[in-house]
């Protein structure tokens, strides 16, 4: 039993309840929101370092033995995702320290972030499918008064559409949980899994694997995505870049957690229908990405390019595909809130998202232009730099499982990345400067360090990626093999 599994569910949950209380006092907001990001990733550093030596961690909350109780469970997967959670998390409050304005702050800007922390925090160390959708809802609901948050018109239009998504999405998640709970009479995870194996995936079972499969990539923003870009589009920058770099690998990690753990007996049907979906949506993705002008829609659509491209690794389903796919999923959750923070200061310069409005910044602002260029390279997969592991081994893992096609479609994604975000480069900081320093509608005071900070651990990544692969090693192995799951849940605590 560890004790540490609760608190990074519960430091945020009480920090955010306390700043509810003194909602004045944003210098308090301010000091403790980020106490209350970094906190967990402390916690999640010394997670992870125990599993390395004693293996996966749990706690049964209030005493009660697996199945019958709260299980929370860290895996090594888990744990490196609450520790770049916390990361992001962190990098995009400092952000909105000098860009979120002081109306937002005076409605509770700072609970929300951390509430929604809570949720993703608790969705990643969940050991019950039902809390997994208790988790959901305390982020989601988070996300719903974020995403309005300000009043524009814009953003209540596609605050609609991103409610509707997510309600229809839960109504089905719970039919879902009553389906599974019906047929094998337990939502434990790991007793799920055995339940699963003594009773064959038959047809039922993987109808209801397809069921949770679009659930979650509905999510994630696999495939059924109509509502990503708009959504992710209207709200201020440090909540655009939040939630691209943390909600849609909420919903990465429960398909990996599903597919890998309960429903992996039948992966030339429930695979296979992933890897479609992740084709389609890196097909569609990177035809958005290709066909707008708009800096926040060619961010919005590399999200959903990313989301296909990291599945490819559940597809092949060997460990050098998932050490792929957790070495990309890592990278993707820094760079992602890295383009979306330099996206945001760009339109705030510029008072506009138009390409054909920009030119000629790199001149103003060097900096804050070649640090985009090496987000870039990073995303394409140019080594060294942290998204070339990922994209090799997934590649790599792809082809050696036979899916030549499915790893073609993720190298010919990586072009359309490339095209569309150096078309970006090229129009905003190449070319004439149309616009003094004088003329900028905002500035860049403040808003730098959490670029500089994700610029730097993106490319520490890169260069020092030996430093962690023990660490995902240890994470894929995990998830290919259940059995270490099920006997950490279930032998520990006594069944």
């Amino acid at each position: 039993m560890n004790n540490l599994l609760i608190l990074p569910i519960a430091f945020p949950l009480f920090i955010g309840m306390l700043l509810i209380i003194f909602r004045k006092n944003i210098w308090l907001h301010r000091l403790l929101s980020p106490v209350a990001c970094i906190f967990p990733g402390m916690v999640a550093l010394i997670l992870m370092n125990q599993i390395k030596d004693s293996g996966i961690q749990t706690l049964q909350l209030g005493g009660w033995q697996a199945p019958y109780g709260i299980s929370l469970v860290a895996d090594m997967f888990a744990a490196i995702l609450l520790f770049v959670t916390s990361i992001v998390s962190l990098c995009c409050l400092l952000y909105a320290f000098h860009s979120i304005g002081k109306e937002r702050e005076k409605y509770y800007f700072y609970p929300l972030i951390l509430f929604l922390i809570t949720g993703v925090n608790g969705a990643f160390l969940t050991g019950d499918l039902f809390n997994l959708y208790v988790f959901f809802e305390v982020f989601l609901v988070s996300s719903y008064v974020l995403i309005t948050l300000g009043g524009t018109r814009n953003q209540l239009r596609e605050s609609l559409k991103y409610i509707m998504i997510n309600v229809i999405s839960s109504a089905f998640f719970l039919v879902g949980v009553a389906y599974l709970y019906a047929v094998t009479g337990t939502l434990n995870f790991a007793h799920l899994s055995i339940r699963v194996a003594e009773a064959g995936q038959d047809g039922l079972i993987t109808t209801i694997s397809f069921l949770f499969l679009i659930v979650f990539s509905l999510k994630a923003g696999l495939f059924l995505f109509y509502w990503l870009p708009g959504s992710y589009s209207v709200p201020p920058g440090a909540i655009a870049a939040i939630f691209a770099a943390l909600l849609t690998k909420v919903g990465i990690y429960a398909i990996f957690r599903m597919f890998t753990l309960i429903f992996y007996h039948q992966p030339q049907v429930t695979h296979m229908g992933i890897g479609i979906l992740a084709a389609l949506t890196m097909i569609l993705g990177a035809m958005g990405a290709i066909g707008y002008r708009d800096l926040k829609k060619i961010l919005t659509y590399n999200v959903i390019i990313s989301v296909g491209f990291i599945l490819i690794g559940l597809v092949a389903f060997t460990e050098q595909s998932l050490l792929g796919s957790i070495y990309y999923l890592i990278h993707d959750m820094i760079i992602k809130a890295l383009v979306f923070l330099i996206g945001a200061t760009i339109i705030g310069l510029t008072g506009t998202s138009k390409l054909k409005d920009m030119s000629g910044l790199i001149r103003t602002h060097p900096a804050l232009g070649w640090m985009f260029f090496i987000a870039v390279l990073s995303m394409v997969g140019i080594p060294p730099l942290s998204g070339f592991l990922g994209k090799l081994y997934i590649t790599k893992g792809a082809f050696a499982a036979s899916y030549f096609w499915l790893g073609g479609f993720g190298l010919l994604a990586s072009i359309f990345i490339l095209y569309s975000l150096i078309k970006v480069f090229m129009d905003v900081f190449w070319g004439e400067t149309v616009m003094s320093e004088d003329e900028e509608k905002g500035t860049t005071k403040g808003v730098m360090l959490p670029i500089v900070l994700l610029t730097g651990i993106s490319l520490a990544l890169g260069l020092g990626a030996e430093g962690i692969h023990e660490y995902v090693l240890i994470a894929a192995k995990g998830l290919l093999d259940p059995n270490q799951y099920i006997f950490a849940v279930l032998d520990k605590g006594g069944i």
